[in-house]
């Protein structure tokens, strides 16, 4: 192939048609690498480079409670949220195992635990409050909370330097407010969105149910991306969700974990829909409701392995995908400097 046009600043010239003949011209039947050579085209249109970096990434926990929990939404007492953050700081969790079989960097942040504030050196506190308030009754948080989560969420990504960033949550009932937040957000009926969540029996999906048709009927039929978070979200979704809106702005590359991370990542594509250029959807979830909410969001996951555990498993898991679609971009040799001939003209 032959070199770029140079800019008269001397560094490589770029264009998506330049980034999508370098593709082509791999060694390799046009489009056979699938979903790896599209990761590579949008990799290389968010960093505007021919030869992109994706080398680091970094998961980002936010812990929250809900006061929606006290409604029976959840197979786990609201205690669970705590002890999680405790095991995640110990590196005893699921994300924990998967950031360090991946190089994925791991930091913890305290979005709204109840109870008294978690004392622990490498904790970053950025407490909004000791959980949200119950939403059935009234708005899970106010219009100044929202914005304090929001900020802090873009904050804790300025300050990062990753190529890549994840989002994982913890916080007992964060499924339900998920559903709650999908429901007003992209119009879909409760019925197809209330799942298991932690582990609910039959009888406790029903239940579950019944409590947030209650919750939902508190507000209008539609609300807006904020007015849905401040209704019904959590203090730890918030945050999340000012973080993809501030690495999208970064050009950052956000690998999109599961249910609730697809919920923060919804209400940033209705406040700004081009951020959807640095989102990768990394799976889909075995909650119920997932798979619609992605068909609704026209979003393709790269995975689908059944999890529905949340802290951003999913998303560390796709890691090595988007690394290897990066490197081929870079590395793979192209048919002239292979000595392979190409396709008939």
């Amino acid at each position: 192939m032959d070199d770029p046009p140079r800019q008269d600043d001397g560094s490589p010239g770029f264009s998506r048609e330049l980034l999508q003949r370098a593709i082509d011209n791999k060694t390799k039947p046009v489009g056979s690498l699938g979903r790896i050579e599209s990761l590579a085209l949008q990799i290389g249109l968010l960093q505007q480079s021919l030869t992109p970096t994706m080398e680091s990434c970094q998961l980002t926990l936010f812990a929250g409670d809900h006061g929606l929990a006290a409604a029976g939404v959840s197979a786990y007492p609201q205690e669970v949220t705590r002890q999680m953050v405790l095991n995640f700081l110990a590196g005893g969790a699921a994300a924990n195992v998967f950031a360090r079989a991946h190089g994925v960097a791991l930091r913890v942040v305290d979005a709204g635990v109840a109870g008294e504030p978690i004392e622990h050196p490498d904790l970053i506190g950025r407490r909004i409050g000791a959980g949200t308030r119950n939403s059935s009754v009234e708005p899970a948080m106010t219009a100044v909370e929202l914005e304090q989560a929001l900020q802090h969420g873009s904050d804790l990504v300025a300050e990062s330097d990753f190529d890549a960033l994840c989002f994982g949550e913890m916080g007992i009932g964060n499924t339900s407010a998920a559903t709650l937040v999908f429901h007003k957000l992209l119009g879909l009926p409760l019925g197809d969105l209330v799942g298991r969540g932690t582990g609910l029996d039959d009888d406790g999906v029903e239940r579950k149910g019944e409590r947030l048709a209650e919750a939902a009927a508190r507000t209008a039929t539609e609300l807006g991306p904020e007015q849905a978070l401040a209704e019904y979200g959590g203090f730890e979704m918030a945050m999340m969700a000012g973080a993809v809106q501030q690495a999208a702005a970064q050009r950052k590359l956000v690998l999109v974990d599961g249910f609730i991370a697809t919920a923060a990542a919804a209400v940033v594509l209705r406040l700004e829909p081009s951020a959807r250029e640095a989102m990768v959807f990394a799976h889909r979830s075995d909650e119920r409701g997932h798979a619609a909410v992605l068909d609704a969001l026209d979003a393709e996951p790269l995975l689908d392995l059944r999890l529905r555990l949340g802290e951003g498993t999913g998303a560390l898991l796709a890691w090595p995908l988007v690394r290897s679609a990066c490197a081929m971009l870079n590395e793979m040799a192209s048919f002239d400097d292979a000595g392979v001939s190409g396709p008939e003209p």
